[in-house]
């Protein structure tokens, strides 16, 4: 077998060998990306962080499984469950409001892995964007996340997402 950058792999842990802190690995059941998947995913992060960008909140956490996990090491704790996923978003939404800032997101260097059960493996780096009211627009915080997508009723929704800000990594 593989790893995701075509070398004869070890193991399962192999895989992601580089950081031992990942959220998730991915077992020796992995299968080989398809085009369709990673176009597939790739349309999923683009509606994803539209409803977050333009303030759809209730549309944005229906993206994630109802006991969805969102984490990021901003944070003290998860957020478990959409119902959490939503209010946080909520209160997000409403300081950037009252500062009068545009928020924009930015995914890309996507990496995808499927396992054989289905479940997809989706790594990228995620550059966020804020916009003042009559000002320029700035890079504000660069990170990589790491979700586990599910699919749902024929449709990926994250089960696990987990945020890594490189200002906050020791």
């Amino acid at each position: 077998m593989t790893n995701l950058r075509g070398v004869a792999s070890t193991g399962a842990a192999d895989e992601w060998a580089e950081r031992k802190d990942f959220l998730v690995t991915i077992s020796d059941n992995a299968v080989r990306t398809s085009a369709d998947l990673y176009q597939e995913v790739q349309h999923f992060y683009g509606r994803q962080m539209r409803y977050l960008d333009d303030n759809h909140i209730e549309a944005w956490a229906a993206t994630f499984t109802e006991d969805g996990v969102f984490s990021a090491n901003a944070h003290p704790e998860p957020q478990v469950g959409r119902d959490n996923i939503v209010a946080g978003a909520r209160k997000a939404a409403a300081a950037l409001a009252e500062q009068g800032i545009q928020r924009r997101h930015w995914l890309g260097m996507v990496e995808v892995a499927e396992a054989a059960d289905g479940t997809v493996v989706a790594r990228s780096y995620a550059l966020v964007y804020n916009t003042p009211r009559g000002g320029q627009a700035a890079v504000h915080l660069s990170c990589s996340c790491e979700d586990v997508l599910v699919r749902e009723d024929g449709e990926l929704k994250v089960r696990t997402r987990r945020v890594t800000r490189d200002d906050l990594l020791p």
